[in-house]
């Protein structure tokens, strides 16, 4: 047989073989792909093939040269940023629907299963009943595409087409500095360009100040702009922050803006009864987003869209007629699936191929149910109020954020006069290098946080108290090690004895004062 043909052969015999690699990676037993970089690059490398090798012999590679040497998000000390390693189902489901549907079109289980899922993530988070959704790439797309439709319908409102005619004038979104980056990614595609975005004050928590929305508004009624959007945060990427949804989303309606939820990360927190009340006001939202490989557990490449008309998401992002279609599809008597396109999610959005990513949805809330994603999202902001609690006790630990979710801010300090922000930087690339427990940094009020977001379905309990015990064994040692002076602010007097001062008495000033 060919190589050519070998390539479209039977899956199943390969699968058992890839299914343990995969459980032996998921071992964590392998070093970090930087321990010996040269070693793999050299097997996977080398010139363009010539001649094929064969699917065991890539199979073989891929098991003792790629996986050990793939990423570390899925450890479950890993917390450094809001996304995390697929359950099992989320891979399965991943895996049927690229080898039985891989496009979204047609009239097939797969395509039921995009919109069934749509729908049971929005009564999963109480979105408002009508509201539908689009599946896409992940967050940065989501917010394009409900800013998108926002644009459309600003417009639209002043006699204007811009998805037809383009973009005439200044337009403005209103958001704060806490606001995740893609905001302003998505106003520049989107025409406005990054200085539409306005940034609206923040309070102590890192919340929109409703009042200083109301007044921004105020005084921008009189400029020549549009305003097209507030956008509100409904757990920001920094500390897990959750802006006040109600009086935003009424001041919205009362200048007659789209009121925007970025929830990529924090919606899933509603079903947490301990913080379900900061969630008030949802339901005067006109789009929303979520990210299901974020809590939910699904591989990278999952966003969900939701806006209250997915009429006015068809007006912006329309393709109109294709040559190449006309007369293929119908919608009528369809005795095939491929006598239909199915929901014309191509049309509500900027992708068009794209895969069946509802199954794997609908795949995971069918394996856990709500109560067990609730039973996740619970544990993960108890983990995150264990460690505020155990880093405000502590005499050489502050907390420096209260977690609102699942991400705390805290970090490693000292009554000395240091420069705590380069020891807690060391601390971090400690922590990475080690392995065992990753967070990522952040800065709060300006000082350099260790920030671990609790977010993998893997992830327990003993990654919180983990990681707070050696963040402490770190720091002693660094400062036992290297003296103050290493870590010393310019022009601070130097302590007597630098080696014991730091660590030999409990610091009497309590933590976050």
């Amino acid at each position: 047989m060919s190589t050519e043909r070998a390539a479209c052969g039977p899956l199943s015999p390969h699968l058992a073989t890839l299914g343990a690699h995969l459980d032996r990676y998921l071992r964590f037993e392998h070093p970090d792909a930087m321990h010996e970089p040269e070693r793999w690059r050299h097997v996977l490398g080398g010139d363009l093939p010539s001649e094929g090798i064969g699917i065991d012999a890539v199979l073989e590679q891929i098991g003792h040269w790629l996986l050990p040497n793939g990423s570390q998000i899925p450890h479950p000390g890993c917390t450094s940023f809001i996304t995390t390693g697929a359950t099992t189902v989320g891979v399965l489901a991943t895996l049927a629907g690229a080898v039985a549907s891989p496009q979204r079109l047609g009239a097939t289980a797969f395509n039921h299963l995009e919109e069934l899922s749509l729908q049971w993530l929005a009564r999963l988070f109480g979105l408002p009943e009508g509201f539908q959704g689009l599946y896409s790439s992940g967050g940065s797309t989501a917010n394009l595409v409900a800013l998108g439709g926002a644009r459309q319908a600003a417009l639209e409102r002043r006699g204007i087409d811009p998805a037809q005619g383009g973009l005439p004038g200044r337009c403005r979104l209103y958001a704060t500095a806490a606001s995740h980056h893609t905001i302003q990614r998505a106003a520049a595609v989107l025409g406005m360009g990054r200085a539409a975005v306005v940034r609206i004050a923040q309070d102590a928590e890192g919340r929109m100040r409703p009042d200083a929305l109301r007044a921004r508004l105020c005084a921008d009624a009189g400029d020549d702009v549009v305003p097209v959007a507030v956008v509100a945060n409904a757990g920001t990427t920094a500390t897990g922050a959750i802006d006040p949804l109600r009086a935003i989303g009424e001041i919205a309606r009362e200048h007659g803006l789209w009121f925007h939820v970025d929830g990529a990360y924090g919606l899933p927190g509603i079903l947490d009864a301990r913080v379900r009340p900061l969630y008030d006001g949802l339901a005067l939202a006109d789009s929303v987003i979520v990210d299901p490989h974020k809590w939910l557990g699904a591989p990278v490449g999952i966003g969900a869209t939701f806006v209250r008309d997915r009429r006015v998401l068809h007006r912006a992002f329309t393709q109109e007629h294709a040559d190449y279609l006309e007369g293929a599809c119908s919608v009528e008597g369809v005795q095939h699936s491929m006598e239909s396109l199915g929901t014309p999610y191509a049309e509500f959005g900027v992708e068009l191929s794209a895969p069946a990513r509802g199954a794997v949805v609908w795949a995971l809330l069918r394996e856990i149910g709500t109560e067990g994603l609730r039973e996740r999202v619970c544990r993960h902001n108890t983990m995150a109020r264990h460690v505020a609690a155990r880093a405000a006790a502590h005499p050489r630990l502050q907390l420096l954020r209260a977690p609102t979710l699942s991400i705390c801010c805290f970090r490693y300090t000292s009554d000395l006069p240091l420069d705590l922000d380069a020891l807690n930087q060391r601390i971090h690339r400690e922590l990475l290098r080690r392995g065992r427990h990753m967070p990522s940094t952040a800065r709060v009020d300006g000082a350099l946080a260790i920030r671990p977001c609790f977010i993998g379905a893997r992830t327990g309990a003993a990654e919180a108290d983990g990681l707070v015990d050696e963040v402490v064994e770190i720091g002693d040692r660094l400062l036992a090690e290297h003296g103050l002076r290493a870590f010393q602010r310019p022009g601070a007097p130097v302590a007597a004895s630098p080696r014991t001062a730091a660590i030999a008495a409990p610091s009497t000033q309590r933590a976050g004062a």
